[in-house]
């Protein structure tokens, strides 16, 4: 079986961009925010849950209103714990399945909530990608449409960049002087010799 590696870090850390270049080295990349929203969904049990939670019927377009769920979660912090207990297990279920049938020496999963969801359990070694949080900010506000208060309400509601990095095997700074490439070959090399003990 493949050997796993996590990828974490805050809103706007850059996990796309670091996922994008282990792609570019043939390796496969689970990103779990995607497998969530598919879920979501089209999986009925957590539709009637997450339905359940709310209190109404989220799904009137067919289609999850995330916007309306957002709202709803935002400041109940109790609600968010279910949605997260109804949606976290259905997702690292799927990642167990996938990895177990790729045929590579290393997998990724990406997640924001790596830590919090407990997926650190399902995965060999994990890097935590930082950067700083005004880099953060300009990343998230030009890509979204959201405001600046926003992108810091998110932010300070996530796990702290050094509690991330103190569970992590690799940090990797992100800051956009920074050169990310060699850290990633190195990671990737370390990674493929891992696998090789294996085999």
């Amino acid at each position: 079986m493949a050997r796993r590696l996590g990828i974490t870090g805050g809103i706007g850390s850059g996990k796309t961009t670091v996922c994008r270049i282990f792609r570019v080295l043939g390796v496969p990349v689970f990103v779990a925010d995607v497998a969530a929203r598919q879920l979501m969904n089209n999986d009925p049990s957590i539709r009637s849950e997450i339905n359940e939670i709310a209190g109404k019927d989220l799904y009137e377009g067919g289609e999850l209103d995330r916007r309306e769920l957002a709202r709803l979660i935002f400041n109940e912090p109790d609600m968010l714990q279910k949605v997260n207990a109804s949606v976290h297990p259905a997702v690292l279920r799927e990642f167990e399945a996938w990895s177990s049938a790729i045929d590579a020496p290393y997998v990724i999963m990406e997640a924001a909530i790596l830590f919090e969801a407990r997926a650190d359990r399902l995965v060999d070694r994990v890097i935590s990608i930082s950067a700083p949080v005004e880099e953060r900010i300009s990343r998230v506000m030009g890509r979204s449409e959201i405001s600046r208060e926003e992108v810091l309400e998110r932010i300070n509601n996530q796990m702290e960049d050094n509690e991330r990095e103190e569970q992590s095997y690799y940090v990797i700074n992100n800051a956009d002087n920074e050169m990310i490439i060699p850290e990633i070959l190195k990671i990737h090399g370390d990674m493929l010799r891992l696998a090789a003990k294996e085999r």
